[in-house]
């Protein structure tokens, strides 16, 4: 477009923040998640500060810690794949620069318990800022219930959520995202952060379009559990076991090197990724299309 694209950010954040029941000033728009994830961790660096997640979680944010010299501190899941809460309260020092909570988490999609994150968040924010990454929210069968822009909404300070239209709303090339928190917060990460300025107005006219579609919303729903379903029964005919997923991929052990698994995979025009912890070698494989899915299963098949 030939004009810049004020107008349209500024609908944006007024459509977000009438859904959420908070004001313009609670949010920040971006493009996409990853801008506001590294401007936190630069916002809140101290030097001999640590940084404190779940380990395996999303990494934007610690490693942009560890860039700045910051300590990670990485807490293992529990027994089923979940964030510990527990032990990442029981990890903060008083030089704890701040704690992220990926919800539901990156790459296991699974998901905390909805009152014992509040509680967290209410305990620990008193303490050090806490972020909380929901990218992955909107394949929740509640999302209100389960998000923690109630928090924020209440009033509580130091609390910082983030969503992003990547995911659902199919906007991963099209970049738009935003931080929701108190003023005061907001504030302090805007300095580091690139704000709207970086949406072009095609993305921003689009994602107004795309956030008061819900039958669209619903229909790419119903698609992605349709597809999630689909690969959980491959799967399961490989006789390969998979932890159940909240989020629109699947994370399950395999029985090969990771590398030479991607390779394989490769090679028959498919694109996996691989992890390994718990002593295990693991894929996560995104959910798309059905006929993705089905070319997914076609190669798997081959090498499995």
């Amino acid at each position: 477009s030939y004009q810049y694209g004020f107008a349209q950010i500024r609908e944006l954040q007024q459509l977000i923040a009438k859904e959420e029941g908070i004001s313009e000033r609670n949010i920040i728009l971006s493009a996409g998640s990853s801008n506001l994830l590294e401007a936190a961790a630069i916002c809140f660096n101290q030097p001999g500060g640590n940084i404190i997640s779940a380990d395996p979680s999303y990494r934007d944010l610690p490693d942009k810690g560890v860039e700045l010299h910051a300590e990670w501190i990485k807490v293992p899941l529990t027994a089923d794949y979940k964030t510990d809460l527990d032990a990442i309260e029981k990890s903060i020092t008083q030089k704890t620069n701040i704690v992220y909570i990926c919800n539901p988490n990156n790459p296991t999609a699974t998901v905390v318990d909805t009152e014992k994150l509040v509680s967290f968040c209410k305990r620990v924010s008193q303490k050090v800022p806490v972020f909380i990454d929901e990218a992955y929210i909107d394949y929740l069968p509640d999302v209100k219930n389960a998000s923690m822009m109630r928090l924020v909404k209440e009033g509580l300070k130091n609390v910082m959520v983030v969503r992003t239209f990547s995911k659902l709303y199919g906007f991963a090339g099209l970049r738009i995202g935003y931080m929701v928190a108190d003023k005061d917060t907001l504030d302090k990460v805007q300095v580091y952060a690139q704000g709207g300025n970086g949406i072009s107005v095609t993305s921003a006219q689009a994602a107004i379009a795309a956030y008061q579609d819900k039958d669209f919303l619903k229909e790419a729903l119903a698609k992605t559990i349709a597809s999630r379903d689909y690969l959980y029964s491959v799967l399961k005919a490989e006789g390969y076991e998979y932890i159940p997923s909240s989020a629109n991929f699947v994370l399950f052990p395999i029985k090969m090197d990771g590398m030479k698994f991607i390779q394989e995979m490769g090679k028959r025009g498919v694109g996996v990724r691989s992890w390994k912890f718990n002593n295990k070698e693991w894929c996560r494989v995104s959910i798309g299309r059905m006929d993705e899915m089905e070319a997914f299963a076609a190669a798997f098949k081959e090498i499995s």
